[in-house]
């Protein structure tokens, strides 16, 4: 199907096929609407980061650009978290369906992009409407840290878009061209791994744009095909440099991801890539068994997958450089899957997954174009070539729907997603410590030290297992044996500031206060931002007791993170202690206008105010506190010697 062969449609059916778009984009992932946030990487990307959840501020700005987030530079990513809490607070709901929202936009702007290059309304439609709704989209939608995919999306199909407009002109104009190069720049800025789109440009001006034969000098006859190529790679320097830049801002700002917690050779990787690619194509015709992460195998990859799968890629490969002339499309399509997955494919190997569903977001869509195209070209052929592909594309866009509302299902919360990657992978210990670490939060210490075990079997230098195994023990109040796991964790990675802050915890709950001093020190050297392990400094030296150190400690805590109530409350306690009570009113005051509904706060404040003589004023805290915690012996207790008989 040539370009430029058939008029453009008409604006009514571009509304049609665009609203269209948003329905099934909302019927496939608008149930993500209701879920809350996860416990995979949201809390980095949005809800434990203070910076963000400070909602879109003049600061927040400055911070986004000149910091690191999430072991990423992508600050436009970045302030869409801000404006998202500042619009909806912390409410989950506002933060998915702006998600949504942004995958929905991206899908129009495709098809538009799609339609303006090739000029074929129902093959872009088409497309578009297949990377709306197919399954492997659902972890990019469905998953809030994933903003970063449906952003990046939004200003690759703009840049399309912007590049269609550039290249249709009969002289292109500079204007247009700075277009062009804008909203790349800003697609980096949300995403680094758009790096390759101006190879995915150099594919269109093969086809469908045909620039590789058409670029001609001024006033000058045709020059070859080679140096019309040179010429268009020329025309894209710029791009390229924006390229340039942001890899390697994207390996210093990955620079600790990169510290490889799978040390794998280069021919692992390779090999490793060899079996994705293939992996990415299948799960095109066949999502089933989806899963938010797909475990590296722990033996590494048998030979003969990997020389099969490569073997298949060249033969793909072969074909379509073959057929390049009569069907352009195909080539155009499969360089444009290969090239842009090679930033996410693993030859530099990011994290645990051997893949990821996620990484197919953009590099898919060149898979689409060429299926579609191709089949259009057989049906070209055929007498009933203008009903049955209606009804046929009809029918594959309500299955892929229908997959992707089932998949959308197990991210309604954190417990469904880890079981369901548990049920669909094997040897996964990532699944199990999370589906573990999530148990845990909700008490079950038993099932979530089973799943701790299963991690550490499977991976036993995981020492992020061992310090949840810990934090287990701890639960059910066996803490010599967490004191064993917590230090065997640092075994394998001495600079874990979780681990020396819960070895603190263990050994100060079990009486050893100087050495849990130490352990919290250690803790705050490789981590010294965090305000939860200055407040465990500060509860270290108040139980020596040293007052003055712990008064250091929880104003050093307050300092990263303000308005803590608990950190006010034992500042409070720490200055009555040692004799500043104006400071201590003044504290545990603070703490109530922070938590009014913090009993401890109301019983403290009552204890320096009757140690003061205002009895009135401390009968009221502690019956407020007696209130809050119907069984506060102290409190109950403190009332009697006021002469007040508390209630029943």
């Amino acid at each position: 199907m040539a370009s430029g062969k058939r008029s453009i449609p008409n604006t009514a059916a571009g509304w049609i096929i665009s609203l269209a778009l948003i329905a099934i984009v909302f019927l496939a992932f608008g149930q993500a609407v209701r879920y809350p946030f996860v416990s995979y990487d949201d809390g980095d990307y949005v809800y434990e980061n203070p910076n963000v959840t400070a909602g879109f501020t003049f600061r927040g700005f400055a911070w986004a650009f000149t910091h690191v987030h999430a072991a990423n530079w992508h600050p436009l990513t970045t302030l869409s978290h801000m404006l998202d809490c500042q619009l909806y607070g912390l409410q989950p709901w506002g933060h998915h369906l702006t998600n949504v929202s942004l995958h929905a936009a991206g899908a129009i702007l495709l098809f538009l992009a799609l339609r303006r290059l090739t000029g074929s309304i129902w093959a872009s439609a088409f497309v578009a409407a297949v990377f709306a709704v197919h399954p492997l989209r659902v972890e990019s939608v469905a998953w809030v840290s994933e903003r970063k995919d449906v952003l990046s999306g939004v200003f690759f199909m703009l840049t399309l878009l912007a590049y269609a407009h550039y290249t249709r002109e009969k002289r292109p104009a500079v204007g247009r061209y700075l277009t062009v190069l804008i909203v790349f720049g800003a697609g980096l800025m949300c995403k680094p791994t758009l790096v390759t789109l101006p190879f995915v440009l150099l594919l269109l001006d093969y086809w469908p744009l045909g620039r590789w034969q058409s670029v001609k000098s001024e006033g000058q006859r045709a020059r070859s095909q080679w140096s019309a190529v040179g010429s268009l790679v020329a025309e894209k320097i710029p791009l390229f440099v924006l390229s340039a830049v942001s890899c390697v801002v994207t390996l210093y700002a990955q620079k600790q991801a990169l510290e490889a917690r799978l040390d794998l050779s280069f021919m692992e990787r390779a090999g490793n890539a060899m079996v994705a690619y293939v992996t990415y194509l299948a799960q095109m015709f066949y999502p089933v068994h989806l899963a938010v992460l797909y475990p590296y195998p722990e033996n590494g990859l048998k030979l003969a997958p990997v020389l099969l799968s490569l073997l298949f890629l060249v033969v793909i490969s072969l074909i379509c450089v073959r057929w390049r002339r009569r069907y352009p499309f195909l080539l155009v399509g499969w360089l444009w899957y290969l090239g842009m997955l090679v930033p996410m494919i693993g030859f530099i190997q990011v994290g645990l997954q051997s893949h990821a569903d996620r990484y197919t977001y953009l590099p898919q869509i060149g898979l689409y174009i060429l299926v579609t195209w191709e089949v259009l070209e057989w049906l070209g052929r055929w007498r009933w070539k203008y009903g049955v592909p209606g009804i046929t594309g009809a029918i594959v866009i309500a299955v892929l729907v229908g997959c992707s509302h089932v998949q959308t299902t197990y991210w309604q919360n954190s417990e469904t997603l880890w079981q369901r990657a548990l049920d669909v992978t094997s040897n996964n210990y990532v699944a199990s410590y999370n589906l573990g670490s999530v148990l845990l939060k909700k008490g079950q210490a038993d099932p979530a030290r089973v799943l701790f075990q299963e991690a550490i079997r499977i991976k036993p230098d995981y020492e992020q297992a061992y310090v949840d195994m810990g934090s287990a023990l701890m639960l059910t109040e066996q803490t010599n044996q967490a004191i064993d796991y917590y230090q065997k964790a640092l075994q394998i990675r001495p600079d874990l500031a979780e681990g020396w802050s819960n070895l603190g915890s263990a050994l100060l709950k079990s009486g050893h206060v100087a050495e849990a001093i130490e352990s919290y020190r250690k803790a705050i050297a490789i981590k010294p931002d965090s305000a939860d392990m200055e407040y465990n400094l500060g509860r270290a030296f108040a139980s020596k007791p040293d007052w003055e150190k712990a008064i250091a400690s929880y104003q050093a805590a307050l300092k990263l993170q303000p308005n803590e109530a608990k950190t006010l409350n034992n500042l409070g306690v720490a200055l009555a202690k040692s004799g500043k009570i104006d400071g201590a009113i003044e504290q545990l005051r603070a703490a109530l206008r922070s938590n009014p509904n913090y009993p401890e706060a109301q019983y403290n404040l009552g204890g320096v105010l009757a140690h003061q003589g205002q009895s009135e004023e401390a009968i009221a805290h502690y019956q407020e506190a007696l209130r809050l915690k119907p069984d506060y012996t102290a409190a109950r207790q403190q009332l009697l010697e006021l002469g007040v008989t508390p209630p029943k």
